[in-house]
């Protein structure tokens, strides 16, 4: 697949090579990409074919080297609002089981992409919303944004890894307690449990997210991968294994142009340029 063109959509018709998505849509400027969810009359709601979705153009996104970093949003007033209920009131257990596997793969891939990955909840984020908001690297909070997983309300668990992700954000017993009760949380509450890191205006979410973006693809590419990979591998690793494999990353950075530039850079009280290598 060939790589996006800066500033372009991957809905528009005027890119013929880029296939057409029908639950989202992506847009690249300055090396960012913005992915939102589009299916606003669900409410962004997950169904089978946007997992599908998903999964292709992240794909996509990976292999672009002109995309550096991602940010995922919704359309409307929602983030995403969960799964979608009504289709999931016509299938079976075994497909049930199919689409847990389908989406935490979806999510495994964005929290293990190359790219700082931000999500920008704008709105209702629940079920697998909250779900895929927790898969990305940290969530900025629009002041109306509302999260939850409320799955025990349906006799259900989470199936999108929200059991084994939110722990991991806000201590088992914070966990246990919204996902058994199924409450939703605002965004400030969110912030001060430490699922968000940071509230903004509803109007300014896009352009906060993509101000810290622009922040953080300013440091080397390649320390970005590596720190990355470093905190979601070493966070189920001893402490002394995990350090060990710190040890031997912070070696090899030695041996880049990057880490080169970035050292002259400050000696000199400059910008540095970093290239990647």
């Amino acid at each position: 697949m060939p790589p996006m063109e800066q500033g372009s959509a991957m809905t528009a018709e005027e890119a013929p090579s880029t296939p057409v998505f029908d639950t989202l849509h992506v847009e690249i400027e300055d090396g960012v990409a913005v992915l939102t969810l589009d299916r606003p009359d669900k409410l962004n709601a997950l169904s089978a074919e946007a997992l599908e979705e998903l999964h292709a153009v992240l794909d996509i996104l990976e292999e672009d080297p002109d995309v550096g970093g991602l940010i995922v949003t919704g359309a409307g007033k929602a983030f995403v609002a969960g799964a979608d209920i009504e289709w999931m009131s016509e299938i079976d257990p075994l497909t049930a089981a199919d689409f847990s596997r389908m989406g935490q793969a979806a999510f495994f891939k964005l929290e293990e992409s190359r790219m700082p990955v931000i999500a920008a909840v704008n709105g209702y984020c629940l079920g697998g919303g909250c779900e895929l908001a927790m898969a990305c690297d940290f969530i900025l909070a629009s002041e109306k944004a509302v999260f939850g997983q409320p799955e025990a309300k349906l006799g259900l668990v989470p199936g999108f890894m929200g059991s084994q992700r939110l722990p991991r954000l806000v201590g088992t017993a914070r966990a246990k307690e919204l996902l058994l009760s199924g409450r939703t949380v605002d965004a400030q509450e969110a912030l001060r449990i430490g699922l968000a890191v940071e509230v903004v205006a509803p109007d300014a979410l896009l352009e906060r997210a993509k101000e810290k973006m622009k922040e953080i693809l300013g440091n080397g590419p390649i320390a970005l991968e590596t720190v990355k990979r470093l905190v979601n591998q070493g966070y189920e690793l001893d402490k002394r294994t995990a350090g060990s494999m710190e040890a031997e990353s912070f070696g090899l950075l030695f041996s880049t142009d990057d880490h080169a530039e970035g050292i002259a850079a400050f000696l000199d009280k400059r910008k540095a340029e970093f290239t990647g290598e």
